[in-house]
């Protein structure tokens, strides 16, 4: 799946007008890890989190990111997929046979943005850590 660790420049707009949607990057990290990453997105002060896919095994949970992500990804524990400009395509179907839509296109924004994604990984790692070493 996908590795990620490495810093994100703020500068890529992680929500395009639908016009200028030329393709987006995958995300991929263990379920547990992403199910908690969500859930610090969604209660978050505001941050964006875009479409989410999950695989029907329910080991893996892939974020849409913009375009152009998996160039500088390097999160441990995770994976980066680029489109290489193919560009995936968003609609109410997942676009990977196996998978389903936990966050759907049309109930989220256009993308997540890579730094807040990033920030939120490493806080749901911390947190599974911390639950894990308690008992």
């Amino acid at each position: 799946m996908v590795e990620a660790g490495t810093q994100t420049s703020g500068s890529v707009d992680p929500c395009p007008p639908p016009a200028a949607r030329t393709g987006c990057d995958l995300v991929t990290v263990p379920a547990r890890q992403g199910l908690e990453a969500v859930d610090i997105l969604r209660r978050g002060t505001g941050e964006a989190v875009g479409p989410v896919l999950h695989d029907d095994g329910g080991d893996t949970l892939g974020f849409v990111v913009p375009a152009g992500t998996a160039e500088g990804w390097d999160v441990p524990g995770s994976t980066c997929t680029g489109t290489d400009g193919r560009g995936l395509r968003l609609a109410p179907e997942p676009p990977v046979e196996g998978s389903d839509w936990l966050l759907p296109p049309d109930e989220a924004d256009p993308a997540t943005d890579p730094a807040v994604l990033r920030r939120a990984l490493g806080e749901a790692a911390r947190l599974i850590a911390a639950a894990d070493s308690c008992c």
